[in-house]
C-alpha cells in the first residue's frame, strides 16, 4: 500500500513541476531577434508584475491613427538590477522605446531600452535578448 501511495504521489509531483517547467515561453517564440524597431508614443500603463512587466503604450502611425501597443520587458526582479522600479513609468509619459518586433506582426515587441522625451533613459543598459 505504502509503495502505490508514494508512487501516486511522485506521479502528481512530477506532473505539477513539468506544467510549471513549460509555461514559461522562449524568447524567439515571440519575437524576431533580427528585427528591430523603435515606437514614439504615450504611456497608458506600465505594470511592474512577474513574469514579465508590460508597458501599453498609445502610438500614433502614419495615417494619425491610435495603435495600442504592449511592451513586454523582463522580469521585474531583473529589472530592478537595471534601475527600475513601479514608478519608472507613469501614464501620460512620452516615451521612445526599441525593441525587438513579434513575430506574428502584432502590436506587440519585447523591450531594449525606454527614453524619456526629454532624453533621460528609462534604468540602465540594453534589455537584450534573452535577459529573463
Amino acid at each position: 500500500m505504502n509503495v502505490r501511495l508514494c508512487s501516486c504521489a511522485g506521479v502528481v509531483v512530477l506532473a505539477l513541476a513539468s506544467s510549471h517547467s513549460g509555461a514559461h515561453h522562449s524568447f524567439s517564440v515571440h519575437y524576431d531577434a533580427q528585427k528591430m524597431i523603435t515606437k514614439e508614443g504615450v504611456a497608458t500603463e506600465f505594470r511592474f508584475t512577474n513574469p514579465h512587466a508590460i508597458l501599453l503604450l498609445d502610438v500614433t502611425n502614419e495615417a494619425g491613427e491610435t495603435e495600442h501597443w504592449t511592451v513586454e520587458t523582463t522580469a521585474p526582479v531583473y529589472l530592478r538590477r537595471f534601475g527600475w522600479s513601479a514608478d519608472s513609468i507613469s501614464p501620460g509619459d512620452r516615451l521612445t522605446v526599441e525593441g525587438w518586433a513579434s513575430r506574428d506582426g502584432s502590436h506587440f515587441m519585447r523591450i531594449r531600452s525606454a527614453t524619456r522625451a526629454d532624453g533621460t533613459v528609462v534604468g540602465r543598459g540594453p534589455l537584450d535578448a534573452g535577459d529573463e
